[in-house]
């Protein structure tokens, strides 16, 4: 399943804000012309505070949902606060939950949302508000659905969020693939970094991924592998800093989902970051995923004849 809400692009935002917020609709709209509309669907979940205190302190989840964040936390997090940010956040954060759990029967789901890895334990930063993939993988671990949990972080920046809230967590392992120079200044330590230079090409991201997928599923075996696949490897993005081809992207999304599926392991994955001015080239980059998603599965799909 592939979940969707209106509200992940219902945002007011100011004039010329960076955060390109009709992505998500304009994908969900590109996806109804594919075979994929046959996975899209609405969430149900909404994500409660006690969810959200898995892996946020109580008083910032708190102050967040009744707007009472100080200025300084407001201007860091890089968006206005709003009822409209609470309603998306929520319902963002509990369409991974209940992707992630759809994942372990059905083998892969994804929410059009999601990926938010810059959210620390007690403060926003970078267009994160709360850490989703994190409080899935805590959420799967408490409730007994996974005894190992991998957070495969490939979108460009690195996961400092994650691996902030998850550094003793010694059944979810933190992987992050990411350009050294760009931000966050300050990176924080993972299970496993992989930093890559700028300007890194195909051929040189896709033999590290490799050997990151290899590594960590080998020592590990997860039960499930969380997957940010951030649009912003693009060498086209405006905050990438690599070189990665548009087939690269697409043989990126194409490995790890076909990695996943011959070690039989579950995957979910999320839509992480991307930042062009041309939102239509970007949904061009998400949708490499979903592309992928059909060279994987490909039994999945029934193609219709207005289709072909």
């Amino acid at each position: 399943m592939l979940f969707y809400h209106p509200s992940y692009s219902a945002l007011s935002l100011p004039p010329k804000h960076r955060f390109p917020i009709e992505k998500y609709r304009l994908l969900y709209q590109q996806l109804l012309q594919t075979p994929c509309a046959s996975w899209l669907t609405q969430p149900n979940l909404i994500a409660s505070p006690a969810k959200l205190t898995l892996c946020h302190d109580p008083e910032y989840v708190s102050a967040f949902l009744n707007g009472t964040l100080p200025d300084s936390a407001v201007k860091r997090m890089g968006f206005p606060w709003s009822e409209q940010l609470v309603e998306r956040t929520l319902r963002s954060v509990g369409a991974t939950l209940e992707a992630a759990q759809q994942a372990l029967s059905d083998g892969f789901a994804a929410n059009l949302s999601g990926g938010y890895h810059h959210a620390f334990s007690d403060r926003a930063a970078g267009f994160c508000i709360f850490n989703d993939l994190a409080i899935a993988a805590r959420y799967l671990i408490q409730t007994g659905q996974a005894d190992t949990v991998l957070l495969l972080d490939c979108d460009v920046h690195q996961g400092d969020g994650s691996a902030e809230i998850l550094a003793d967590d010694t059944q979810i392992i933190t992987c992050s693939l990411h350009c050294e120079q760009n931000f966050p200044k300050l990176k924080r330590q993972s299970d496993y970094d992989f930093a890559l230079p700028v300007d890194c090409s195909d051929a040189t991201y896709l033999a590290t991924l490799s050997d990151a997928l290899s590594l960590c599923t080998r020592l590990h075996q997860p039960d499930i592998i969380l997957y940010n696949a951030g649009a912003d490897i693009y060498r086209l993005d405006e905050l990438g800093h690599l070189a990665v081809s548009l087939e690269g992207v697409l043989a990126r999304d194409t490995q790890v989902l076909g990695h996943a599926r011959q070690q039989g392991i579950p995957l979910m994955a999320a839509l992480g970051g991307g930042y062009q001015r041309t939102v239509s080239r970007l949904v061009n980059v998400h949708m490499q995923l979903f592309m992928a998603l059909q060279q994987v599965w490909p039994e999945r799909f029934t193609v219709s004849k207005s289709l072909k």
